[in-house]
């Protein structure tokens, strides 16, 4: 077979498809869409249905909730805010976040909420743009008190109901003592959500509307928001949760009627997005911060969000937390180290490069990019991590296109 001049052959591709197509057969997953490019050349596959039963179609324009991957989309707001000398990554957040202010720190962290020491300096911009100012998920403190009462009083799931407005969720967080001292440990989640509120109280308007005007409209992100408008609405799916038991789609998220249909009452990280949205922002970060003539982001901002912030000693607690649980996620997470709002490879652990950059979302999402290919990839589904079959795809996606570069 021959290959394409921009770097993908055609042999790669139509194992990619086949692999794409292996899982959508196998009944496990209903539908997905994927794009990769390189070079200037885009390869798309949608298949599948849009529901587990049958129906529409997926389509190139099908609107997926982006969970975790909406963090470097919001962090990229953060990032116009340290170009403009809004912030500073060293100065404490208080102004801006009161609740935050004098934190007490757990004497142990997986200790009783009672038994606490002041914190040792305030919490800065910094800390949460790297995710760590002493809270967060921490798979090693799962069966903590702080985690239950993290849980209790700041959870939004789609198991457990809408959030409440930024400013109650942030009084909610302050009544929490911090599991490690500020700027210590690595901790996943949390901070994405405190950074949104952050923008908002700092631009002074919704975090949406500074994200529209900055990013999404110079990028032509059209689809890209909080919520699915109705004349949108038949591009969602539904989001299923499989039974981890039995395999069923339980449905997680209905499109029409269902939470992603309407504006959240807290905006923080969950977009709802199309490949070609975020291949557009993805290729913003590859082109060091450029969209066509235009310039969204500084090179600088690109860079640092884009490199491992995490120093040897947080950077060892995240493996270590990562490892354990890397049987669980095909590996997801094992990538060294963290920039700001996404994974940033530092060592080579499979067929991606160090220095790729990017993350998944739980509701079936990846999306990375890499400067060593000029290499973008998005795969979107509508099959939740309650089970290992949408990480299995992604596993294999990833896989496939790598196999598929061809120089």
């Amino acid at each position: 077979m021959g290959q394409s001049n921009n770097g993908f052959s055609e042999t790669g591709l139509r194992r990619m498809s086949d692999v794409l197509s292996r899982h959508v057969e196998s009944g496990k997953i209903p539908g997905l869409v994927a794009l990769v490019s390189r070079n200037g050349e885009t390869h798309v596959e949608a298949l599948g249905t849009m529901r587990h039963d049958g129906g529409a179609p997926m389509r190139r324009d099908t609107i997926f909730r982006m969970a975790s991957t909406s963090k470097p989309v919001t962090m990229a707001a953060m990032m116009i805010l340290l170009d403009e000398c809004r912030l500073r990554l060293d100065e404490p957040v208080d102004p801006w976040l009161p609740e935050l202010a004098n934190r007490q720190v757990l004497k142990r962290p997986d200790g009783p909420l009672d038994e606490t020491v002041p914190a040792r300096r305030p919490i800065t911009v910094r800390d949460l743009l790297t995710s760590t100012f002493g809270l967060g998920v921490d798979f090693e403190l799962l069966d903590s008190p702080i985690r239950a009462a993290i849980f209790e009083k700041t959870d939004y799931s789609v198991a457990s109901g809408p959030a409440p407005g930024p400013d109650e969720w942030m009084r909610r967080l302050g009544e929490l003592p911090l599991s490690y001292q500020p700027g210590e440990r690595w901790q996943y989640d949390l901070s994405n959500e405190v950074v949104c509120v952050l923008v908002a109280r700092v631009t002074g308007q919704p975090l949406e509307t500074f994200l529209r005007e900055r990013i999404l409209d110079p990028l032509g992100m059209k689809d890209t928001g909080f919520h699915v408008p109705d004349g949108k609405i038949d591009r969602l799916p539904p989001l299923y949760g499989p039974d981890p038991q039995t395999g069923e789609f339980l449905v997680w998220d209905e499109a029409a009627g269902g939470r992603a249909s309407q504006p959240p009452a807290f905006q923080s990280c969950a977009l709802v997005s199309t490949v070609d949205d975020y291949h557009a922002f993805f290729q913003m970060l590859l082109n060091h911060g450029m969209h066509g003539s235009e310039r969204i982001l500084s090179r600088p901002a690109v860079e640092l969000m884009t490199t491992n912030c995490l120093t040897p000693k947080q950077q060892a607690a995240r493996d270590a937390m990562y490892r354990k649980i890397a049987h669980l996620s095909s590996g997801q997470g094992l990538h060294g180290g963290w920039g700001f709002g996404m994974a940033v490879r530092t060592y080579r652990g499979d067929y991606a490069p160090i220095g790729q950059f990017g993350w998944d979302g739980g509701t079936g999402t990846t999306v990375y990019a890499d400067k060593a290919n000029q290499l973008t990839g998005v795969l979107l589904t509508q099959v939740g991590f309650s089970t290992l079959d949408s990480l299995h795809l992604i596993h294999d996606f990833w896989t496939t296109v790598y196999q598929a570069i061809e120089d």
